[in-house]
């Protein structure tokens, strides 16, 4: 009975220990909800959508979630620190050209997905990272998640 009861106790705890991991990171689904409230806010208003993107502002923020776009000339509109860098020529911590990909990938009206390795907030280590890219308007933007 003892040896169920401690059983039991540690499925427990490991189980909320799972969850407390999980839930410091954004999950896909967060991902592509932030993403779709992203197009919502660029099609009412481009400067002040872009601004609150950039701020992290209006639920544009949440844990390590947050849109980014590039502009037809290739270069951050929103983003926390790289607005007016290219996003185009952006490669990702192995070489691979990430900004080509989802400029490429980005289609208005559809979500496509383009995956790369780059590094957690506050980490140095690069882990798999995929965005969800759309096209709206003259605006490129992208939600990621990592995995």
């Amino acid at each position: 009975m003892l040896r169920q009861l401690a059983v039991v106790s540690a499925m427990a705890f490991l189980g909320s220990v799972g969850t407390a991991i999980a839930a410091e990171y954004g999950t896909p689904a967060e991902a592509k909800a932030m993403l779709e409230k992203a197009v919502v806010a660029v099609k009412a208003d481009k400067a002040k959508a872009l601004e609150m993107f950039t701020k992290g502002e209006g639920g544009f923020k949440d844990r390590d979630l947050y849109p980014y776009c590039g502009g037809p000339d290739g270069n951050f509109t929103a983003h926390p620190t790289l607005v007016g860098k290219s996003l185009k020529d952006l490669k990702d911590k192995a070489g691979k050209p990430l900004g080509a990909e989802v400029y490429a990938a980005a289609k208005d009206g559809s979500i496509a997905e383009v995956s790369y390795m780059w590094p957690r907030p506050g980490q140095t280590d690069p882990v798999a990272k995929v965005v969800f890219v759309t096209k709206v308007a003259d605006q490129v933007c992208a939600v990621g998640y990592y995995k």
